[in-house]
């Protein structure tokens, strides 16, 4: 068993994978940076009031005095945070649009690799001695 679990770990598929999902979780970090820091205060920059996504909700439970932060919220009750879900899907949709210019290219160098060479065409002694055992097989 240990030896069938040695092969499948040591697989280039396996190997790829972890690769994949490690790059891949320091991408979102990455992405998850990009938003808080810079598209959410650019938005709340362009908004009359100056929107702050981190610190919109709804308390479900309990009261949080006006202008408390999402945190404080936290704290005295159950917040509904429609801000961080609102970041999140802004994380998720710039993922999924990198993810697709990256397969959209991927898809392209693809097509755009030349075609195997033909094969090269056997010597005429050879197809002579070809042509000789197929009619010698045929009689």
């Amino acid at each position: 068993m240990f030896k069938e679990f040695r092969e499948f770990a040591l697989k280039g598929n396996v190997m790829d994978l972890a690769i994949g999902v490690i790059i891949g979780a320091a991408f979102t970090k990455l992405v998850t940076a990009l938003v808080d820091d810079l598209i959410n205060p650019i938005i709340g920059a362009l908004t009359p009031g100056g929107l702050d996504f981190s610190n919109i909700y709804l308390m479900l439970r309990g009261e949080a005095p006006t202008g408390a932060s999402l945190a404080d919220a936290r704290k005295l009750g159950t917040p509904f945070a429609i801000g961080d879900f609102v970041s999140v899907v802004i994380n998720f949709l710039i993922l999924a649009f990198i993810l697709f210019l990256m397969v959209k290219g991927m898809n392209t160098l693809r097509r755009q690799a030349p075609p195997p060479p033909p094969p090269a065409a056997p010597p005429e002694d050879v197809k002579l001695l070809t042509e000789i055992r197929d009619l010698l097989a045929t009689k």
